[in-house]
């Protein structure tokens, strides 16, 4: 069983969409046992996720200056990898929503969002097929969506980045959650809490999917697994 945590109010974000799931076959259950509250918290390297921020973000530099050496110029110039790109992506996340919703997901002139959970309907995802859906939510601090369906594409490009742990419910939960709720998700015991309105919900088994998202996305399950070598230190 996990470890319980202590929950302080902090809001989830709600949002619907429309069309139905194709995730991957529930063969297996998560190896260890987690749960996202939807508040964030300091990083810690545990296996609880206590923060959408709890997994380490790939090591790569933010800037990196010129040496004269290295230029035929000798001219200094500034490189912004993919750090900074990574971390404005988060300020894109779920801009589309229309105008009318009295909530942004990420306020104007900021890069993470307060909701680390967001609750969704039907064919949640739908739309470009690029991985910068997923990736933008991951960007902005979000560590779970759960959803009644999801676009297919988004459901594989969320499993295969390693960004979002996508999550399947068994009823329309959206209808029953609003933006402010607390919620808690135990990935161990497929199961949704909703401490503001005191409701539970049953999820579908998140299956061969979880180890996947736990380890970082595609290449560094394939790493960690032995299917392809690992990264020189």
């Amino acid at each position: 069983m996990a470890a319980s945590i202590s929950i302080s109010p902090n809001p989830s974000f709600t949002s619907t969409s429309h069309k139905p799931s194709h995730s991957l076959s529930p063969l297996i259950s998560p190896p260890h046992s987690f749960k996202f509250p939807s508040i964030p918290q300091n990083p810690t390297k545990s296996l609880t996720f206590q923060s959408p921020h709890a997994r380490s973000a790939p090591a790569v530099p933010r800037a990196a200056a010129s040496s004269p050496s290295s230029s035929s110029t000798g001219a200094s110039a500034t490189f912004h990898g993919l750090c900074y790109v990574y971390e404005k992506l988060g300020s894109y996340a779920l801009c589309g929503l229309p105008a009318s919703y009295p909530t942004r997901f990420v306020e104007p002139g900021e890069t993470k969002t307060k909701y680390s959970i967001v609750i969704g309907g039907a064919n949640f995802g739908c739309g470009s097929s690029r991985e910068h859906a997923p990736v933008a939510l991951g960007a902005a601090g979000t560590a779970a969506v759960v959803a009644e369906s999801y676009a297919r594409i988004f459901f594989r490009n969320s499993v295969a980045t390693g960004e979002v742990y996508p999550l399947e419910s068994e009823v329309r939960i959206c209808e029953e959650c609003r933006t402010g709720d607390v919620i808690t998700i135990e990935l161990a015991e497929s199961r949704l809490i909703n401490h503001t309105t005191g409701k539970e919900y049953k999820l579908k088994p998140i299956g061969d999917a979880g180890p996947v998202i736990e380890a970082g996305g595609i290449f560094a399950y394939a790493r960690n697994t032995g299917m392809i070598p690992s990264q020189k230190a």
